[in-house]
């Protein structure tokens, strides 16, 4: 019987996991905190932050959040970060992409403190992750490893596909499964939308994580019997319904459940480890700027 793993019980394990760290910083007066900084009138990218704001709530980490006029200079967006830079209350700061065309979206990443990007986007960041030292793992990819954790998918020696070469997931992922240690030593390949013969490549693997951003780009007949399956994509469809549309993954949820032996869901698979693991950074980077140890799950 095919394990179709519950994303949002296994996001829940983790800030249940994070209440005792959290005790711990406040019994030495530091409560995390999260700074969120929205420069746009997107209901999607609203809605995404008030989720982020809803989850520090629940856990106890203090949310900070900032909202720019998305006609603002970009000078605005960029003074306002330095703001919550010097901050000591604030240990993280996440600025929602995408912003407004007049600002530089990688000006923006280059911006924030490298101890306080718990998004794990700087280049500082992405060097120590690359070289095997890393400060935050991104939290998409930290979410992936998580995932395959809970369903006992051991990646050592696995060959692992990831189709998908984004710096937010793909390239991120790939180098994580890479590296020596838990969670790690897996023999990676990484497909995008330039791979002839996608599915040759699937077809072989033990472990496909699908985050092409292409709905049912992965059907069942692409991949190996028994593989483990975590689909990172979520898509809009059109639909005739209240909505005009449903979400749907880069995976053929139906075929592919039939054929492997590990599936996550969309939505409900994914998407709440990669907001848990954000939470997870923030503890972590409370942590670290105030040299206090706390036992992270």
């Amino acid at each position: 019987m095919t394990n179709v793993v519950d994303g949002n019980a296994v996001a829940e394990d983790v800030r249940n996991g994070l209440e005792d760290a959290i005790e711990t910083l406040k019994s030495e007066g530091v409560q995390p905190g999260l700074a969120t900084v929205l420069m746009s009138d997107d209901d999607a990218s609203a809605t995404y932050v008030s989720m982020k704001q809803r989850d520090c709530e629940e856990v106890g980490i203090e949310s900070i959040h900032v909202e720019i006029d998305p006609d603002a200079p970009a000078e605005e967006l960029f003074d306002t970060i330095d703001e919550l830079n010097a901050d000591p209350e604030v240990h993280g700061i996440l600025v929602q992409l995408p912003v407004p065309d007049h600002v530089d979206d990688r000006r923006v990443i280059r911006s924030i403190d490298p101890a306080k990007d718990v998004d794990g986007f700087h280049p500082e960041n992405v060097g120590r992750l690359v070289a095997g030292d890393a400060r935050y793992k991104p939290c998409t990819p930290h979410g992936v490893q998580k995932l395959l954790e809970a369903a006992d998918v051991d990646v050592e020696g696995k060959d692992v596909v990831v189709v998908g070469r984004s710096d937010i997931v793909g390239k991120p992922l790939a180098n994580l499964l890479l590296q020596r240690g838990d969670g790690g030593n897996a023999t990676v390949t990484v497909c995008h939308s330039r791979t002839d013969d996608l599915a040759s490549h699937t077809k072989r693997a033990d472990v496909v994580v699908a985050a092409a951003g292409v709905p049912n780009l992965i059907d069942g007949s692409m991949l190996s019997e028994g593989a483990a399956v975590i689909d990172v994509g979520t898509n809009r469809v059109d639909a005739d319904n209240d909505r005009g549309y449903t979400l749907t993954g880069d995976v053929d949820f139906e075929s592919a459940k039939d054929v492997a032996d590990v599936i996550t869901p969309v939505p409900g698979g994914v998407g709440p480890m990669t907001r848990a693991m954000l939470l997870y950074n923030t503890v972590k980077a409370a942590s670290d700027l105030n040299d206090i140890d706390v036992t992270l799950p």
